[in-house]
């Protein structure tokens, strides 16, 4: 097995099922669950009370793997072994199909001027297809070397980014239906890429190289790098857990707010980190821990600097780093850094699973606003309005989606 290969296979090992609350086979179409959260008040006491997930059961046999859903409340899910399946803002299969070699589905987009148009990941295609009719592909492009791991379209809709296993990054021209751009600088897997919002030639990307990069493309190499390893030996920051002591900052997920100037990367140190960009570079913002594993996803919620994260713990938080950001606006001469705190809180090993309490010392100035024991390790979360109520929607190592009211939010 080549390095890049053993590299893919790590990267594959945080999709092996862990043992959960929520492990057993889902057979019915909806399944209610009840889930311990804990949410902070404004006055930084912890309420805890009981949160009901609904379970979207019956469109797939397999583990999830990504999730998208459009502006009209149609919501698709990719899994392994070839699978994709769409739903209904009920929660109902609306249609299911399986791709020819039963390669994993790793990225699910939908076109926001065209609801019912949907793009998906395959191995090292990307299909184009129409969710009313799932039947077979509209268009297919077989434009990467390896594996793809994630998809971005940019705001005007005519360049589709896809990150892969090879480190490169392809810029489909959707209207000449060829690579206009091959980005090629992380050395290892890429697993994850975003255009920025209201910037249609801009974007970022991060891999298991550690490194995350600004891309312009107006230019074959990256306007801005930074590899996360190296910066964190500069950066003041609290006490790890035992299991987290030897990880590297593999950095899994990278989600841009809809500013288009801040976003969010989630690694395997545990650690959120929050960039701003600045012209032709960016610079850390914020970094901070909750989860007492690698942070699998990152996920802004629309308009807003509410950011959703998920873990290899099994936990889902909400943070809110709006108050943070905008101070650092008013004062972007300077950048701060945190003193080590001289003790963290410790988190019980074993045990109780819903026993997660964070503490101000651990995550510094930020503190989640909510965090949710859901109990297996996220592998996709967004955030969604259905039918006009916001929610969490959760791909994990089941066959099922979670979703999560946030009626508070």
């Amino acid at each position: 097995m080549s390095v890049r290969r053993a590299s893919s296979a790590r990267l594959r090992a945080h999709r092996l099922r862990h043992t959960s609350l929520f492990s057993s086979p889902c057979r019915q179409r909806y399944q209610c669950l009840h889930t311990r959260a804990q949410l902070r008040s404004s006055d930084s006491s912890r309420v805890f009370w009981t949160i009901m997930a609904v379970k979207w059961t019956g469109g797939h046999s397999s583990p999830m793997l990504c999730l998208n859903a459009s502006k009209e409340g149609l919501v698709a899910s990719g899994a392994e072994g070839g699978d994709l399946t769409a739903w209904g803002e009920d929660g109902t299969p609306l249609g299911h199909m399986r791709f020819p070699g039963a390669d994993d589905v790793t990225s699910v987009l939908f076109s926001p001027s065209c609801p019912t148009k949907l793009y998906a990941s395959h191995g090292e295609t990307i299909s184009i297809l129409d969710v009313r009719s799932l039947k077979s592909s509209l268009d297919h492009f077989h434009v990467n070397e390896e594996e793809i791991n994630c998809l971005s379209l940019n705001q005007t809709e005519n360049l589709l980014a896809s990150a892969d296993d090879s480190g490169a990054i392809k810029i489909l021209d959707l209207a000449n239906k060829k690579v206009s751009r091959s980005l090629k600088r992380h050395s290892n897997i890429c697993s994850s890429v975003a255009f920025r919002p209201q910037r249609p030639q801009s974007l970022v990307s991060c891999g298991l190289d550690m490194q995350v990069m600004l891309w312009s493309l107006q230019k074959a190499r990256p306007l801005w790098i930074t590899n996360l390893q190296e910066d964190e030996a500069e950066e003041m920051e609290g006490p790890q857990s035992p299991g987290q002591l030897l990880n590297p900052a593999l950095a899994h997920s990278i989600s841009v707010s809809s500013c288009g100037n801040i976003f969010s990367c989630g690694a395997e140190d545990g650690k959120i980190r929050i960039f701003r960009v600045m012209g032709v570079k960016c610079e850390q913002e914020l970094g901070f821990k909750g989860h007492t594993l690698g942070v699998s996803q990152v996920c802004f919620l629309p308009e807003s600097y509410l950011l959703l994260t998920g873990g290899n713990d099994g936990k889902i938080m909400l943070w809110d780093a709006s108050s943070e950001i905008e101070k650092k606006q008013k004062s972007p001469t300077k950048r701060t850094h945190r003193k080590k705190p001289k003790k963290g809180a410790c988190t019980k090993q074993g045990g109780n699973t819903n026993a997660s309490v964070t503490d101000e010392e651990e995550h510094g100035k930020i503190l989640p606003k909510l965090n949710i024991e859901h109990g297996e390790k996220v592998n996709w979360l967004l955030g969604t309005k259905i039918k006009g109520h916001q929610n969490i929607l959760v791909a994990d190592q089941t066959s099922c989606i979670s979703v999560y009211p946030l009626n508070e939010f």
